[in-house]
């Protein structure tokens, strides 16, 4: 059970281990992409229909129905990944072995939609991967498996979430072979030790300079590549894909230099590597303050 690339890529693990049947396949409604409004299948539904595995794409799980057509595959385990539906408890005792769920964090920290993000915006150094058994809470079931990963200092949330979905599809089938061979241990999670990781918004983007450069590092690299934090610039948005903390100092939103260029922040300064003016492309920070002209004293803000 699953829709996104993540969990696309899961299933293709799984099928290429060779040791397990996928005798079903759960995910999302299509959905309307691009300009166009193509109506597109799910990530994981494209592969399933690739290997001849049956799709279901039931609008909710909460009905006897859907619990009897799950019987009706007869699934020893079902494995849940960014699935995007809650599992109520007659689905839950369904499969012989209950349900597993990958999360892309260290449990029971970072419950909720948004681990990795949430990780690189609080400046962790270390996340990882876990594979716990379903319960009918937030991501509160016992621990099956984990794997750690470093964070890379300037490593944004859309580089480190390719990284967890590789260790976490490679863990997903070493688990997945463990239950069927009956070598799992479970661990409760502590409750006391959790965090909460909520779904970001748009609002989170929008900064200035008046924050201390570290906290404004790990904004940039957490929003990155959605929403992209942003700051204002004559009244439009200069959206920043890539920066990096200098020790300059001064007022806050000055222009301490223009190649590289260097804004003052509340503590410390940024280099601004990538920027995305409002109705233009990626480009050097260094190349959108040449077509600003700017020079050392000037506001960034215009």
């Amino acid at each position: 059970m699953g829709t996104p690339d993540i969990a696309a890529h899961c299933l293709e693990a799984l099928l290429a281990c060779k040791q397990h049947e996928v005798c079903a396949v759960y995910t999302r409604e299509d959905k309307p992409v691009g300009r166009k409004q193509i109506l597109t299948a799910p990530p994981v539904k494209q592969v399933a229909l690739a290997s001849g595995i049956p799709v279901c794409q039931p609008k909710t799980l909460r009905t006897e129905d859907a619990a009897e057509t799950l019987r009706s595959f007869a699934p020893d385990l079902v494995v849940v990944v960014a699935y995007g539906r809650i599992l109520p408890p007659e689905v839950l005792s369904v499969p012989r072995y209950g349900c597993i769920n990958l999360h892309v964090s260290l449990l029971p920290k970072y419950r909720g939609a948004a681990p990795v993000q949430w990780a690189v915006l609080n400046g962790d150094r270390e996340t990882g991967v876990t594979i716990m058994q379903l319960d009918e809470g937030l991501d509160t079931g016992d621990i099956l498996a984990v794997e750690k990963l470093a964070i890379g200092e300037e490593e944004t949330s859309g580089e480190l979430f390719e990284r967890v979905t590789q260790t976490g599809a490679q863990l997903l089938v070493k688990t997945v072979g463990d239950i069927a061979r009956g070598d799992v241990h479970p661990v409760p999670q502590d409750d006391a030790q959790a965090t909460l990781a909520p779904p970001l918004t748009k609002e989170m983007a929008h900064f200035d300079f008046s924050a201390p450069a570290s906290k404004l590092h790990s904004l940039i690299l957490g929003l990155n590549p959605w929403p992209a934090a942003y700051f204002d610039h004559a009244g439009k948005k200069v959206k920043v894909l890539r920066a990096r903390i200098a020790p300059q100092s001064g007022a806050p939103g000055t222009v301490l230099a223009a190649k590289p260029l260097t804004v003052a922040c509340g503590e410390g300064s940024l280099i601004l590597d990538e920027v995305v003016p409002e109705g233009s492309r990626p480009m050097e920070g260094s190349a959108w303050a040449a077509g600003r002209r700017f020079r050392a004293g000037d506001s960034v803000y215009g």
